[in-house]
């Protein structure tokens, strides 16, 4: 690739191993152009592994101090992974750029995790869907259509998180027509709000699939609609910083891209593949 970059890291400062400087130096040797760091947004409802309050402050008082000390050997951007459930509350200013998540549904008010083990998934499944593997991904699927209308975000992050366990666990059948139809739905729900969307090993990286999110299907169809694509390997230990990126590229070629997005001063910029 013409140039390497990272927007979806995570540090100690929420559920990542290791420390923004750590990041960065790692980064360096590995022989990224830039880098950008996203910490779970605050979400009282999930303190494992989001940032706290104090936390976050923290978090871009570090982030901005890097910035500074590493000027010229690597550029860093501040950014965040927000989810969708801390707005209203959620301040959003001063970011270089925001990923917008679903790690969570609301159900009768209650906010039920889709991004857990494989056994929290399967009695997810069975309390709210009464066993329904393909209601549950059409819930998912709907909710992550509604990411805008909960603020502005630049990138979609893991589109199709509910698929992390599905080349060991069969939830759902990721072939099924109606499957694909609310995959696609969502698609075209979120064109023309979000600009870009992330090809993401981070499921990779933790030996739980052998490809990205999301399927090619999805990635063919986020083409036809206009969606700009960046690569990221939701990095939360700094030896998997570049986890996948090969893969994600030739993935992406296949799919019809020649090109990436990547984040500089000036904004978002298109990099040849």
């Amino acid at each position: 690739m013409e140039y390497k970059q990272n927007l979806h890291i995570h540090s100690g400062f929420c559920d990542g191993r290791d420390t923004p400087e750590e990041l960065v130096k790692a980064a360096i040797e590995k022989g990224f152009d830039s880098i950008g760091f996203s910490g779970h947004s605050y979400m009282s409802f999930a303190p494992y592994f989001s940032m706290s309050l104090e936390g976050t402050e923290e978090y871009k008082k570090e982030i901005t101090r890097l910035k500074e000390a590493y000027r010229g050997k690597i550029k860093i951007f501040l950014g965040l992974e927000a989810e969708m459930y801390s707005f209203p509350e959620l301040d959003t200013e001063g970011y270089d750029y925001l990923i917008g998540s679903c790690h969570f549904f609301e159900i009768e008010g209650e906010k039920v995790s889709c991004d857990r083990r494989a056994e929290v998934i399967k009695e997810v499944i069975d309390t709210y869907f009464g066993g329904d593997g393909l209601a549950y991904a059409k819930f998912y699927f709907k909710t992550l259509a509604s990411l805008p209308e909960k603020g502005r975000f630049d990138i979609i992050g893991h589109f199709d998180i509910i698929t992390k366990h599905s080349e060991r666990e069969n939830f759902f059948d990721r072939e099924d027509k109606a499957y694909r139809f609310a995959a696609i739905e969502a698609a075209e729900a979120l064109a023309g709000k979000i600009p870009y969307f992330e090809v993401n090993t981070g499921a990779m990286a933790k030996g739980l699939r052998t490809t990205p999110y999301p399927d090619p299907f999805i990635i063919k169809e986020l083409k036809r609609l206009g969606f700009g694509a960046v690569i990221s390997s939701d990095c939360h230990d700094k030896n998997m910083l570049d986890c996948g990126y090969d893969k994600s590229a030739e993935i992406l070629k296949d799919c019809g891209y020649k090109e990436i997005y990547v984040l500089t001063e000036k904004g978002f910029v298109p990099k040849e593949i």
